[in-house]
């Protein structure tokens, strides 16, 4: 499947006839073009590293309180990374207990959300009844769960992971709903004007269709249950997880490692997005025949 340019080509004509610096092999690059790349690349890690100095010599020379710069946050981590125990646990059991609640929650979510979606998405009547819900979930904080998950499930594991599935819920729904609303009529008029299956009208037409809605659901909806799980975890919490590291710290006055528990956060985040969404949408687009352009 191709998409026709302006000119009268394909995108994918287009794609391979002039390759952008993004699709040529490292060694065809320019030089400047890399050093370009390269420095758009440093230039967040420089400007967070200098606002984060900045602060931290304003804080102690205004207050006289001494607050961790990124060199001490970083000693930290590698200290913790190499076996330093952080209040009796060591960093991996702590980041691996943090990973299971976020991939319990979220997977429900992501499942559930899909599922529902697509009917909401297929079904008018049905959408009408609950997409308003979908959205009244939506505007929910996810620390205003905290209640509920608390007098529903008590403290533990099971509040913690209820309130990641609710906050990654709703926009998983929201975004697949939009994708299948996104669909051509015409190309539903059309498959089954050729006697087209349900079953081939859901995988050749509706679902490519709802893929990049559902990926930026996804997207959002794991961000959501990422955030809530740490501050779940340092309220519904049951004595580990990343959340619970960074509010003993508080106590202990062990802010280092808080920030280094903050960078973890962080990276983990980062991590995801480049290794599981960006290749995804990478895919998608070239699957269905648009070039990609990140």
């Amino acid at each position: 499947m191709s998409v026709v340019d302006a000119t009268g080509g394909s995108a994918n004509d287009s794609a391979v006839g002039e390759p952008g610096i993004e699709q040529l092999p490292a060694a065809a690059v320019p030089t400047e073009a890399r050093w370009k790349r390269g420095a758009y690349a440093a230039a967040p890690v420089v400007l967070v590293y200098l606002a984060w100095e900045i602060t931290a010599r304003w804080v102690f020379q205004l207050k006289g309180v001494p607050f961790p710069t990124p060199e001490e946050a970083v000693g930290q981590l590698g200290r913790l990374l190499v076996g330093k125990r952080l209040l009796d646990h060591s960093l991996y059991t702590r980041v691996g207990t943090s990973l299971l609640r976020w991939g319990m929650g979220f997977g429900m979510a992501a499942v559930s959300g899909v599922a529902f979606g697509l009917a909401l998405g297929w079904w008018r009547g049905l959408d009408r009844v609950a997409r308003p819900v979908v959205h009244v979930l939506q505007l929910v904080p996810g620390l205003a769960w905290i209640p509920i998950a608390l007098l529903l499930f008590g403290v533990g594991e099971r509040a913690t992971i209820f309130m990641i599935f609710v906050t990654a819920l709703a926009p998983v729904v929201i975004n697949v709903v939009a994708g299948v609303r996104s669909v051509d009529p015409g190309y539903v008029r059309a498959a089954r004007m050729m006697d087209a299956t349900q079953r081939s009208l859901f995988f050749r037409v509706l679902l490519p269709a709802t893929v990049p809605h559902l990926l930026s659901g996804l997207r959002a909806g794991l961000a959501n249950g990422w955030r809530v799980l740490v501050a779940a975890e340092m309220i519904v919490g049951t004595g580990t997880g990343l959340g619970y590291s960074i509010l003993q710290a508080r106590w202990t006055l062990d802010y280092p490692s808080a920030f280094a528990c903050i960078i973890v956060i962080v990276g983990l985040g980062l991590a995801v997005e480049r290794l599981v969404f960006t290749p995804l949408e990478r895919t998608t687009a070239e699957r269905w025949g648009v070039v990609h352009q990140g």
